[in-house]
């Protein structure tokens, strides 16, 4: 990365950008996909840290720009991000800490940010097969919860997450950064409630629901004999009439003590283990 140019010097491919001034109107662009509605205008989000850059590099995401602070030059892994960058015709941007501090909203942000364009998998195109599980999360409005649940997701080996109504965006940067990488592994679907339970009729699965009404021990349920779709309620209000009753079962997660809910990100978890506990060995880890 030694042929640089100065920030006010024309745009030259193969090239990398120096950066120092916030006013620099790449930086804005940059910064204004922190607003949902600028990373949906323009098809992009940011993802933040080295790890998770090269995690979605190495899984075919297509990176727009690459920003590095100047610590980061000449680190072999940094060099090689850029490199990567370059070849797929994207920008690299060295900056100076002040500039990654704002794009990143962070008093000590990672050197490394890519921003990569968003993708998103259609509903109708998922034709679940046997052994998969998916998590359905009705209105999810926490991006820690959301980004908890995409890596917990890939953790247990679920086939993707469907989110239904309004919810948190998933490419939001505290959504991206509580996947750790996950994002970038883990296909994504949203839909409208109506085209959840259109896809729910045609699509052969079992939907199973968390519920406070639920009368099966989650531990009970069957999650064998097809596709397994575990519907998730919304943090505060749980699952409206029509995705409760829509269900094929409603389960409960058994509970001791004066805590009178888990954390929509924990329940999940420990559900989606249970559906995936006949599927999960020891040599899927050590393998």
């Amino acid at each position: 990365m030694s042929d640089h140019r100065h920030e006010d010097g024309p745009r030259r491919p193969g090239q990398v950008k120096e950066i120092t001034s916030l006013a620099n109107p790449i930086i804005k662009d940059i910064k204004a996909l922190s607003v949902k509605k600028n990373r949906e205008a323009s098809g992009t989000f940011m993802a933040e840290g080295l790890k998770l850059v090269l995690d979605a590099l190495e899984t075919g995401w297509k990176i727009e720009t690459l920003i590095y602070s100047k610590a980061g030059q000449g680190k072999p892994l940094v060099e090689r991000a850029a490199a990567r960058t370059i070849a797929a015709g994207g920008l690299v941007l060295e900056v100076s800490e002040k500039v990654l501090s704002s794009v990143t909203h962070r008093d000590n942000p990672q050197m490394v940010v890519g921003i990569f364009k968003s993708r998103w998998q259609s509903l109708f195109d998922i034709r679940p097969k046997p052994h998969e599980t998916f998590v359905a999360l009705d209105r999810v409005r926490d991006p820690g919860n959301l980004g908890t649940i995409i890596r917990t997701a890939d953790a247990a080996g679920a086939s993707g997450v469907i989110l239904v109504g309004e919810t948190t965006d998933p490419f939001a940067l505290e959504t991206v950064r509580a996947t750790m990488g996950s994002i970038f592994s883990l296909p994504v679907t949203r839909a409208t409630p109506h085209e959840f339970l259109k896809w729910q009729k045609s699509s052969g699965t079992n939907v199973i629901a968390t519920h406070l009404k639920g009368a099966i021990d989650y531990r009970k349920a069957d999650y064998k004999s097809r596709p397994v779709v575990l519907l998730m309620g919304n943090e505060q209000a749980g699952l409206p009439d029509d995705l409760a009753e829509a269900a094929n079962v409603k389960v409960r997660i058994p509970q001791q003590g004066r805590a009178d809910s888990l954390n929509l990100a924990v329940a999940t978890g420990v559900v989606l283990f249970e559906a995936r506990r006949h599927l999960l060995t020891l040599a899927d880890i050590d393998g």
